[in-house]
């Protein structure tokens, strides 16, 4: 039976609320075991598996915090979610390689998502404005 819209919008906000904490575990209870995990652009290119994924979010929550997160818009279909959003927050680390400086940043997100029957995330792929950040980490 496919997921609904609320439920499909639970599970993102769940997820979006653990990344806001820096919760690794909490983060990868919203992943299927197999998951897919593919954040556009990585060295690393997609990789599977709860264990691969947390790498990628150990390197994040290091990189980046005071996350939050403002939803722009969702749309919906038959167990899959898009979703477009902007997070702000600081720059304390070195965020995809780029000098954070302790700097206050913000950019775009672009989450495709799809589930499981049981309401697990199965693929997630995520697309930075990478643009935008490197523009506001190399500025003065």
């Amino acid at each position: 039976m496919p997921l609904t819209p609320a439920e499909m919008d639970s599970k993102m906000d769940a997820h979006f609320q653990f990344e806001i904490r820096d919760d690794v575990e909490g983060v990868l209870t919203t992943l299927a075991p197999n998951v897919e995990h593919d954040i556009v652009g990585a060295p690393t290119g997609p990789v599977r598996g709860r264990e691969a994924a947390r790498a990628f979010y150990d390197g994040l929550f290091a990189d980046l915090a005071e996350g939050e997160v403002t939803n722009l818009r969702r749309y919906h279909g038959e167990n899959f979610l898009v979703d477009e959003s902007l997070w702000r927050g600081r720059a304390v680390g070195r965020p995809f390689g780029m000098e954070g400086g302790n700097r206050q940043v913000e950019f775009r997100l672009l989450h495709v998502l799809e589930f499981t029957e049981a309401g697990e995330i199965a693929r997630e792929n995520v697309w930075l404005d990478f643009p935008a950040l490197m523009r506001q980490l190399t500025q003065g």
